[in-house]
């Protein structure tokens, strides 16, 4: 079963007027969430999207934005910082996350 974080999402963008498709987004996202087309990212497969920020972090040209400290990377990042199980706030029936959607 392949696994899903945001379901709807709508933390991740890509400004296409500052991508310059050199790729750099497409190497580092751990679940292929951009591709290139046409000289451009291109986002995919959203739904895949963690929130881990790694493709914001390593854009030389400030081409994309994502929220980061919500959603199930915060959770399991911070579940294991505190030896704890990864929780994004879904599990109890209330709806606080965007992870679960």
């Amino acid at each position: 079963m392949k696994q899903q974080y945001l379901k709807n999402g709508d933390s991740l963008k890509v400004d296409k007027n500052l991508c310059t498709g050199c790729s750099i987004c497409t190497n580092v996202c751990p679940h292929n969430v951009f591709k290139i087309e046409n000289k451009k990212a291109e986002i995919i497969n959203k739904e895949s999207c963690m929130e881990c920020g790694a493709c914001k972090m390593n854009c030389p040209f400030n081409a994309i934005s994502v929220t980061t400290g919500v959603g199930c990377a915060y959770a399991i990042i911070n579940g294991i910082i505190n030896k704890s199980s990864p929780t994004c706030g879904c599990s109890d029936g209330k709806k606080t996350s965007s992870c679960c959607g």
